[in-house]
């Protein structure tokens, strides 16, 4: 089982929880760089998203 199944597995069921987990880490990631890395941390987020079952943009918060 890769880490990746593992994590899904956690999260199954908390889908809002996953997405805000992403979202910190990305935020987190742009304060520390400056926002140097800003269209990376987003394709990031998106690609982890997009695993996690929830397509919405980020920083789409409905």
């Amino acid at each position: 089982m890769s880490m990746l199944d593992k994590i899904k597995g956690m999260i199954k069921g908390h889908p809002d929880q996953a997405r805000q987990g992403v979202e910190k880490g990305g935020d987190f990631v742009d304060k520390r760089t400056g926002g140097k890395y800003g269209k990376q941390v987003d394709s990031a987020q998106q690609k982890l998203n997009d695993q996690f079952g929830d397509r919405r943009p980020p920083g789409d918060d409905r």
